[in-house]
């Protein structure tokens, strides 16, 4: 989770984690895959120029189509979370390998809209479904590159999830 020698060598990115007023957390499953571990919270790429918050906001509408009325922030993290994409992972990429993994703002917001104000078609769709669930269960359920930046996600926004005080 420390920063790396090079953080140019990771590609800039925002971690969502969209918060229920009940405390689940969204989770979404990745389009376009099979077997386990296909569950993870919105995430994406910061463009060039652009603050890593509208980022964030961009992200939520983009990825479910929650609009920024609908999203309350209510935490960004000081510091970037990194992982190493696998080898596999790394040499699909266009160009190849220009990342080593990526490094994360990570977001929390509470969700402030109804369950059909959720979209997962409003971009290309990268979620085939989704549910609410407790913040915990997350790293259990993402790829096991990820494992360990959830870890983190959950350690830094469990006061927001269910059973936290309020």
């Amino acid at each position: 989770m420390n920063a790396p020698q090079d953080p140019k060598q990771y590609r800039p990115n925002v971690g969502l984690a969209l918060f229920h007023r009940q405390g689940l957390v969204f989770l979404g499953k990745r389009a376009g895959s099979e077997g386990p571990y296909q569950w993870q919270m919105p995430q994406g790429g910061v463009d060039r120029g652009e603050a890593p918050v509208d980022a964030a906001y961009r992200e939520l509408e983009e990825e479910i189509g929650v609009r920024p009325e609908h999203a309350e922030l209510i935490e960004e993290t000081d510091d970037w979370l990194y992982y190493d994409f696998p080898i596999d992972v790394r040499t699909k990429m266009k160009p190849r390998g220009r990342y080593r993994g990526q490094r994360q703002k990570w977001y929390a917001f509470r969700f402030k809209g109804r369950d059909a104000d959720i979209r997962l078609d409003t971009h290309t769709p990268e979620f085939s479904d989704w549910r609410w669930a407790p913040l915990e269960s997350a790293p259990g359920l993402v790829i096991p590159f990820k494992r360990a930046t959830y870890e983190e996600v959950v350690r830094r926004f469990r006061k927001y999830s269910v059973g936290a005080s309020k």
